[in-house]
């Protein structure tokens, strides 16, 4: 099968595709892609400690977690360019964009953090919904927004499913509205799992067995570790853990973007609030959305988690 080749160009209210343009890549570097709420800063944070943790003193994690996709959060492309060229140490580097928008290398390592959509749907709208006045004048600033402003968060969460599962953002998307798609992220990724350079974390697989999560990623990476170091990055990395420590931040840009500050954006981590929410004819719009974008084994890993099913062929 052919390589994967960025074919497409996202550019909205969060994304900027193009300025991958301005990423060199290294031997050694990862890229940690969800679509979105699905552990991507706990994933973050992970690597943070297999990387950093026996640093002293620390750095503060915002200045080493890039996202060279965004738009919106007043890093310009020569800061951008500058900060990628000046790590002395292993990049871990964050995407939302899938894999037909982001430039793939053989050298690198991609990690692929994917949840049932019903919970990231859930832990999207708590995050959509709390932005503040702030955060949609950031999103929607004219000197760097690329097409439609961001819409406000309807108060109904069921409201933002109909369109969230019904709609895409770009034209070639059919769901993810009003940001970008979800299923589609993960199917572009899935139709090469196949290569040595991707793997797949299921957020399932990390609430159930984070120490083992820890030594997958660690081995992937290739960063050496023993059981000493294992224990110190599990302990320094639960859920309840990351988010106490997200909290404790001083002057994060998250205290000015979300009502209820840092607290709000790294909400439970808890699967099946949507059970509670949404209707049957709410999850008939979902089996649709699956049967549109989804393989069979796609939408059943992605629902469940566990190991990866067997390729055929």
């Amino acid at each position: 099968m052919e390589l994967p080749v960025a074919t497409r160009v996202y550019q909205n209210h969060h994304l900027d595709s193009t300025r991958w343009d301005l990423f060199e890549p290294r031997s050694d570097d990862i890229v940690i892609t969800t679509a979105y709420k699905s552990g991507t800063t706990w994933t973050q944070d992970i690597f943070y400690h297999l990387i950093y943790g026996d640093s002293d003193p620390l750095p503060k994690p915002d200045s080493v977690n890039v996202w060279p996709d965004a738009n919106f959060m007043g890093i310009d492309r020569d800061f951008l360019k500058k900060w990628l060229a000046g790590f002395e140490k292993q990049r871990y580097i964050k995407s939302h964009l899938p894999l037909d928008g982001l430039p793939y290398f053989k050298e690198v390592r991609y990690v692929i953090v994917c949840r049932d959509p019903r919970d990231v749907f859930m832990s999207f709208f708590n995050h959509f919904s709390r932005y503040t006045e702030i955060a949609y004048a950031r999103m929607n600033n004219p000197e760097v927004l690329i097409g439609d402003p961001l819409p406000a968060c309807p108060e109904d969460p069921r409201e933002l499913w109909k369109d969230w599962i019904t709609r895409g953002w770009f034209e070639w998307e059919s769901e993810g509205y009003p940001f970008w798609s979800n299923l589609h992220h993960t199917q572009t990724y899935w139709n090469y799992r196949h290569l040595p350079n991707f793997l797949f974390i299921h957020y399932n697989d990390m609430l159930a067995d984070l120490e083992g999560i820890v030594r997958k990623l660690a081995d992937f990476a290739y960063i050496q570790v023993n059981d000493e170091k294992v224990n110190r990055v599990v302990e320094a990395t639960t859920f309840a853990n990351v988010k106490k420590r997200i909290e404790a931040e001083q002057n994060n840009p998250r205290d000015t973007m979300f009502k209820g500050g840092s607290k709000t954006f790294f909400f439970k981590g808890t699967n099946g609030r949507w059970k509670d929410v949404l209707s049957h004819s709410d999850l008939t719009l979902y089996e649709q959305a699956k049967e549109r974008e989804l393989t069979r084994d796609c939408a059943e890993w992605l629902e469940n988690g566990g190991s990866l099913p067997r390729l055929e062929g």
